[in-house]
């Protein structure tokens, strides 16, 4: 089951960058701080809004209750509960991150009138369910009468109705406000991370009697205690945290499987692929897009490098052997005339000293055909190159004698992004190497494809057989080593092309050898 789903996901997993794997736990590190600290604002506000809801509920209750007892009330008419305007729950008002926060309720001032007797029957009449309310719900419970005085509660007598909340209930809509507590004592030395704390939470409700107000329920209580409340949703406030925590883990995750492991990996089959034992393993499919770029890169290199290694061995191989016949045939003369100067004839000292000669003429052939070589190894493009094709071929035909060069090309070939060294170089090689197999004449012909100008080498020769066509190209291979060939013509002409971003083949022919080399257009 793991197995599967680690499949599913490797072949899901987004592509994503480095640094966008970088910004995202940044930015979600830098981030939790701010998400806490709003959540715990909201956590707070909650709080505040649940007890002005609880606050509505208990008036709501009140001035049901209030309006049914209320002295010489009539009884309302059956509701129907199938209208659609019959449900209407009420809403929170206040915010404790925007609201106003007012002061302290004063003391009611001593009223300048006598109560309304209806609403003193009244409160004698609702006493016991006042009591009854504040002793369940902790809340302070004023009743007052219709010009704002109270008749039932603390501070009997007084007058509230220049508060705010009581003259919008005067006027029959409920309000509710935010004032400070001055009851408020710290309790702990953490609570001023709370703004509710010292905070208490005022409600007026009208009663509405025959569509007149005749009192109004003052209720007012301090919110839940953030501290409380938190050790309350304990549960609710660990899974929260359970959860960031596994938004971390899944972070770590991500940059673990993007990052780390992938470049562990890689380092650890670079020692291997060092010490000349494995290879260097596949892209995880999980990694960022810079590290399978560099898992491409180093495969690459890997296979390079293994290239490389095997070229220079079969080189020096080959390089040995090419040099161990002359500097024989050198040593061996040296030798004889160093035992046998003397006894020898003036013919036979010649003969010796022009094998040696000879032997030091190849020997100076290598050595410069091999620096052309590693010249050509390590050519490099060039930059803004438009070479006409016609006129290099021209030149190279003029500087033939020995053998008629046919140029079959028109005026209006495109350039091509190649050096004119460099075909000029290609083209001498080509040619050399058709007088030397007895071509008596070679035609040069060109044609344009896609983004490529196709040139051909056609000659009359004898021709490549088919076992020695893909072995042309390799150093020191020649037919002509009696003539003074070096077998490294050709392969200096590929790197040099390979530099352009160009190639060289030879292809079969009827008759004579063709060589077709294909160069990019400027």
């Amino acid at each position: 089951m793991i197995g599967r789903l680690k499949e599913f996901v490797k072949r899901h997993w987004p592509a994503l960058r480095l640094r966008t794997i970088l910004l995202g736990v940044l930015l979600t590190v830098a981030a939790l701080p701010v998400m806490s600290a709003i959540l715990l604002r909201v956590y707070e506000n909650t709080l505040v809004r649940q007890t002005e809801a609880e606050l509505v509920a208990q008036g709501a209750a009140l001035v049901a209750t209030a309006q049914a007892y209320w002295p010489g009330a009539r009884p309302p008419p059956p509701a129907d509960t199938r209208a659609p305007d019959y449900y209407r729950p009420e809403r929170t008002s206040i915010d404790l991150s925007s609201g106003n926060i007012l002061p302290e309720r004063p003391l009611a001032p001593r009223a300048r009138w006598t109560p309304d007797a209806a609403a003193e029957t009244a409160a004698l009449e609702l006493a016991p369910v006042i009591d009854g309310t504040v002793k369940t719900t902790l809340a302070s419970v004023l009743l007052l009468d219709s010009r704002g005085q109270v008749v039932r509660g603390y501070g009997r007598g007084g007058d509230h109705s220049a508060l705010p909340e009581v003259r919008a209930a005067l006027k029959g809509e409920p309000a509710t406000v935010m004032r400070e507590n001055g009851d408020y004592y710290t309790k702990s030395k953490y609570e001023w991370l709370s703004r509710a704390s010292t905070l208490r939470i005022h409600h007026a409700r009208p009663i509405v009697v025959e569509g007149r107000v005749v009192g109004v329920f003052l209720l007012s209580r301090s919110p839940r205690a953030l501290f409380r409340g938190v050790y309350e949703d304990r549960g609710k406030i660990l899974l929260g945290l359970a959860v960031i925590l596994g938004l971390l883990v899944i972070m770590s995750g991500l940059v673990s499987r993007g990052i780390t492991r992938p470049i562990v990996a890689l380092s650890r089959s670079a020692r291997e692929v060092t010490a000349g034992r494995g290879s260097v393993p596949q892209t995880p499919s999980t990694a960022a897009i810079e590290i399978r770029d560099l898992y491409e890169d180093f495969r690459e290199m890997a296979q390079a490098i293994d290239t490389r290694s095997r070229y220079l061995r079969d080189f020096a191989a080959a390089v040995s052997h090419e040099f161990k016949t002359p500097l024989a045939g050198i040593g061996g003369a040296v030798e004889l005339l160093q035992d046998h100067y003397e006894t020898m004839s003036a013919e036979e000292r010649r003969r010796f000293l022009d094998n040696i000669a000879a032997d030091n003429a190849r020997l100076a052939q290598l050595v410069t055909r091999l620096l052309d070589m590693a010249r050509a190894d390590m050519a490099r493009p060039e930059a803004g190159v438009a070479v006409d094709i016609l006129s290099a071929a021209r030149r190279v035909a003029d500087s033939q004698s020995s053998l008629r060069v046919i140029i079959d090309l028109t005026d209006d070939l495109p350039a091509v992004a190649v050096p004119e060294a460099t075909i000029e170089a290609v083209l001498t090689t080509l040619l050399e190497n058709s007088r030397q197999a007895g071509a008596k004449s070679a035609v040069l012909s060109a044609a344009v494809e896609t983004g490529q100008l196709c040139l051909a080498v056609q000659d009359d020769g004898p021709g490549i057989a088919e076992a020695d066509r893909e072995r042309l190209f390799e150093p020191f291979f020649t037919s002509h080593r009696a003539d003074g060939g070096t077998g490294l013509g050709l392969s200096i002409a590929r790197s040099l092309l390979a530099a352009s971003h160009a190639t060289i083949t030879a292809v079969a022919s009827s008759r004579g050898a063709r060589f077709e080399v294909r160069l990019p257009l400027a």
